[in-house]
């Protein structure tokens, strides 16, 4: 055994070396010093299918499943099969008695459960890994859900993930694997997102956030939460009943207008993504309901995504060319984006890329998922030696949710068509939501710079916007001259 490695966390080391000596990765046990009894047999061992992965990282608890959850976005360390299996995971447990969730409610909140709700259900409504809901009435007859956290699970994770910390710290130290992908910086990551998964008070910022973000989105709706009653480890919101909307029954489509609401719902996480920088990265068919009326309610933000203006902007290009069958434009945003290592191999990228789009390029409708090419596109420039950000992965399995969500409501549903037909609206928000008075004019010329390659509507945009600026500028200089004295 290595001596920078705990004897505390023993048993910790032998469950990864286990899981990684049974996935193919002997090799990075042989180089963290860990020594298996079983490994005498490597040669015998029949590599087991991708998707155990994914249920032994569910047995070994939650750190386990948050890190499953990072490494399916990391496409150029897995094969494609375990990046699927992984972000399938479920984060679905028993759940933890009633009794413990209201010592936690009430020394979180200071007051007893009786006085805080007039009711509060026993059951919970869903148990994950970090926490579990309840449904309860406020005193003021307010319908809500209280999100409790598990008993020491902020202690039991953090407990993991320095274990795992000591492990990667030594396989970036004696490994080849380590110098290439650099774990610590993966377990940093890893910690960052898992904490502000236990701050409730984060996620509470976060449904602000996206209500007010939505709030032009008529058809959408997001549950607000109720500060007074939300700390670190308890989070209470609104309720909002609704249905899956992948559950719908053909009586209740009769009754919808479901290629509105797909429209409305592409539009929102477009604005999202490109216009505010800031989306709900988790809306899987359980946390999308369609509401008693009619709307569509975005649930659970404890996973969002963060996008810079520069990513934006090149990633509206893309979408567009992977969109309109442009291939060459997709590898050109691609590279803008990315990270070149020392293998990477241009002109394969290019050439699989292309190949790529022009099968897609006569898809039917209903062949077509615009997020599948995403992930696609991450995957071939993972394997051509392209670094994307992890963020693209994220993108690539929030859109292809929408996709199936989209379908759901709307069978002849095309995201594709949805992204050209709000490209102009999405560029107009972008330079409103990005200018001041100070950057106005430089802002417009950027924008129309980087309209170029646009439908023909964007630039009568940025040609309006001049010359709004140019009258504006015009009437400043004659007020000057005005107030000037003779």
């Amino acid at each position: 055994m290595a001596m920078s490695l705990k004897a505390g966390h023993m048993k910790k080391y032998t469950e990864m070396a286990r899981l990684l000596w049974k996935y193919g990765r002997g090799d990075l046990v042989k180089g963290a010093g860990i020594e298996l009894e079983e490994m005498k047999d490597d040669e015998k061992k029949v590599p087991p299918e991708a998707h155990q992965l994914a249920t032994d990282l569910e047995k070994m608890g939650p750190a386990y499943v948050k890190l499953g959850q990072l490494l399916s976005t990391r496409p150029d360390m897995i094969p494609a099969a375990y990046v699927e299996a992984l972000a399938r995971l479920q984060d679905k447990v028993e759940p933890f008695p009633y009794a413990d969730a209201e010592k936690i409610i009430e020394s979180e909140l200071g007051v007893k459960v009786a006085r805080a709700f007039s009711s509060i259900d026993k059951k919970p409504m869903a148990a994950a890994s970090l926490g579990q809901v309840h449904r309860a009435t406020m005193r003021d007859g307010r319908e809500v859900v209280v999100k409790v956290q598990r008993p020491q699970i902020r202690e039991s994770v953090l407990e993991d993930l320095n274990a795992m910390r000591e492990v990667a710290e030594l396989l970036d130290q004696h490994t080849d694997a380590g110098k290439k992908y650099e774990f610590g910086k993966i377990l940093d990551a890893l910690q960052a997102s898992v904490l502000r998964e236990l701050d409730y008070r984060q996620e509470a910022q976060n449904l602000l956030t996206l209500g007010e973000n939505l709030r032009p989105f008529q058809r959408l709706v997001v549950p607000q939460p109720i500060n007074d009653y939300t700390t670190s480890r308890v989070l209470t919101m609104d309720y909002i009943q609704g249905q899956k909307i992948t559950d719908l029954s053909p009586v209740v489509m009769t009754e919808i207008d479901g290629a509105a609401l797909s429209e409305e719902l592409f539009k929102g996480y477009l604005h999202q993504i490109l216009v505010d920088g800031f989306f709900h990265a988790d809306p899987h068919p359980g946390n999308i309901l369609l509401t008693q009326d009619s709307r569509i309610a975005l649930l659970d933000l404890g996973m969002v995504a963060r996008l810079s203006s520069h990513f934006q902007d090149n990633l509206l290009q893309m979408l567009l060319a992977i969109s309109e069958g442009r291939g060459d434009d997709v590898v050109t945003y691609a590279l803008k984006i990315g990270e070149k290592r020392d293998t990477f191999d241009e002109s394969e990228f290019n050439r699989r890329v292309n190949d790529m789009v022009s099968r897609n390029k006569d898809a039917t409708v209903k062949q077509m998922k615009v997020g599948l090419l995403v992930m696609e596109i991450k995957t071939l420039a993972a394997d051509c030696g392209l670094r994307l950000p992890p963020e693209m992965t994220m993108l690539g399995k929030t859109l292809l949710n929408l996709d199936q969500i989209g379908r759901a409501l709307d069978p002849d549903f095309d995201p594709n068509a949805s992204i050209r037909r709000n490209a102009g609206v999405i560029m107009q928000k972008r330079m409103l939501h990005s200018m001041s008075p100070g950057n106005l004019l430089s802002r417009v010329m950027e924008m129309r710079d980087f309209a170029q390659a646009l439908p023909a509507r964007v630039n009568k945009i940025m040609d309006a916007a001049n010359e709004d600026h140019r009258q504006a500028e015009g009437q400043r200089q004659e007020s000057d001259q005005d107030e000037r004295p003779d």
